[in-house]
């Protein structure tokens, strides 16, 4: 495959180096100093891109581009920018195996996780904000002598910054609406996970989108993500990322009074009620412990179980886990990968080694020292899924994110413990209860600190609905037409008749 941004090849589902550029003015451009890193496979340890090491002048290139086209931008009709959108998306379906075989490089995830995921959602995220526009009505409040209009304008350029787990799917999921609304982008990815971001850039070059309104700075957080944060033309900010660097992008966007929506961290508990089908629960609670590795800001990482069907709950849980193939991402029948580098697997080893010292007993896993070598090879960032009882749900590992293939449980007496234990965290973002009484989830659900909760499902995702957290999980909401407003300022248009009434 060739690219206007450097070379790569794809060898027997291998990606063999690439050398990825910024992409600012529709244009594929070294960083300004020459400056690069390197993007390695975390399931081999292989350097398979370079990509450029940008700075602050990179990101002010960027800005000065998303400020010369966002008059032309802005003037489109909303129908307009909603073609694109599905331009966009019929040329991302067309790149789908491309997109899936660069993910699991990029990220260590098994190659059925990132079609079903990464490549299948970022190209549904695009046809669905392009659907969901025409399905709006202009908002109009009638008073007795005027009527109110509500009108939409675009915010202007506006930063992106987005994480490593989910890497298209989550900058897609920014990218649609920003643009929909009219608004400019300047986009950073993670350094861990570049390459999609890139194949983003090239689908809209070789689209032919219009120049300056998407532009992609790769680098690192504290050199480009704090340029998008400082830059005064940027006015508004999406981020997706952990819960302490989201406190270093309100503190420094938040006195500039720039727009702010904050998708952060969680530590989300999965509710087992004693009348739940157990069979359901299981495989639903293991579906959202390690989905990813478990580095999903979603994940059910703690699971609470009533008391009196918590051994039938442990024995059927544990023995489903057991059942999870870590191995080879890209063998079909692997069902986990690995986590995102060596470093972050260290991490989470010592939230293992943490809970041994806290009294946990390890119910299943445990670390590379305790288990041996769990991947395909000698290298690579795998660990067995690990699953830990005996803790007080007020223990670290209870209560601290991980974002790792680790799981802890305990178990609850009653419905209001049990909403008191998920309560019991610093973070809001989501929840599943699982009972067999729907009124009974519903109403344990409404007690619960989060932004979301799902009763008999996880990660069960209608985008029409608000997502976003409470407490430490982050500002604001996006999906429907909560993305439409973030990505929008809104005026008031009041109208009364002129005509003379004396």
């Amino acid at each position: 495959m060739g690219s206007r941004s450097g070379q790569v090849a794809v060898r027997f589902g291998v990606v063999i180096m690439m050398n990825i550029q910024n992409y600012i003015g529709g244009k594929f451009i070294s960083a300004v100093d020459g400056e690069t890193l390197f993007d390695y496979n975390p399931a081999t340890e292989q350097h398979i891109a370079t990509i450029p090491r940008s700075k602050k002048e990179d990101v002010q290139l960027a800005v000065t581009a998303a400020q010369s086209a966002q008059q032309d931008w802005g003037a489109l009709s909303i129908d307009e920018r909603a073609v694109w959108l599905d331009k966009i998306a019929d040329a991302l379906e067309m790149k789908s195996e491309e997109i899936a075989n660069l993910e699991t490089s990029d990220t260590g995830k098994p190659i059925a996780l990132s079609r079903k995921v990464d490549a299948a959602r970022s190209v549904s995220n695009f046809r669905f904000f392009a659907d969901f526009s025409r399905n709006q009505t202009e908002m109009r409040f009638v008073m007795a002598d005027a009527v109110n209009y509500v009108h939409r304008s675009p915010v202007g350029t506006v930063g992106l910054i987005t994480p490593w787990n989910l890497p298209l799917y989550l900058l897609s999921w920014k990218v649609a609406p920003a643009l929909l609304m009219g608004n400019t982008i300047v986009a950073k990815p993670s350094e861990f996970t570049p390459l999609t971001a890139n194949i983003l850039a090239e689908t809209l070059d070789e689209l032919e989108f219009p120049p300056g309104v998407f532009n992609l700075v790769h680098g690192l957080g504290h050199e480009v993500g704090q340029s998008i944060l400082e830059n005064e033309h940027i006015k508004g900010i999406s981020f997706t990322g952990g819960t302490a660097t989201g406190r270093t992008v309100a503190q420094t966007a938040a006195p500039m009074f720039k727009k702010l929506s904050l998708e952060l961290g969680g530590k989300n508990a999965t509710l087992v009620l004693k009348d739940a089908n157990l069979d359901l629960a299981v495989e639903g609670a293991v579906r959202a412990a390690f989905t990813n590795s478990g580095q999903v800001c979603l994940c059910g990482s703690r699971i609470l179980i009533d008391a009196t069907i918590a051994d039938a709950f442990r024995e059927k849980f544990v023995e489903k886990v057991n059942q999870i193939r870590v191995g080879d991402p890209r063998d079909e029948s692997t069902t986990m990968g690995s986590v995102i580098s060596p470093q972050h697997l260290e991490k989470v080893e010592s939230y293992i080694d943490l809970a041994l010292e806290e009294g946990g007993t390890i119910l299943t896993g445990g670390t590379r020292k305790l288990t041996g070598f769990s991947g395909p090879n000698q290298k690579g960032a795998f660990l067995l899924p690990t699953v830990i009882s005996g803790l007080p749900h007020t223990s670290r590992c209870a209560t601290e994110e991980i974002f790792g293939p680790v799981v802890t449980l305990h178990t609850f007496e009653n419905e209001l413990q049990a909403v008191e234990m998920a309560n019991h965290s610093e973070y809001g973002l989501a929840v599943s209860v699982w009972t067999q009484d729907l009124a009974r989830g519903r109403m344990v659900a409404s007690q619960i600190e989060t932004g979301i909760v799902w009763v008999n499902t996880w990660l069960h995702r209608d985008l029409r609905t608000p997502f976003g957290g409470v407490k430490n999980s982050g500002v604001g909401r996006e999906g429907g037409r909560w993305s439409l407003e973030f990505f929008s300022e809104l005026t008031n248009i009041c109208v009364k008749d002129a005509k003379d009434e004396s």
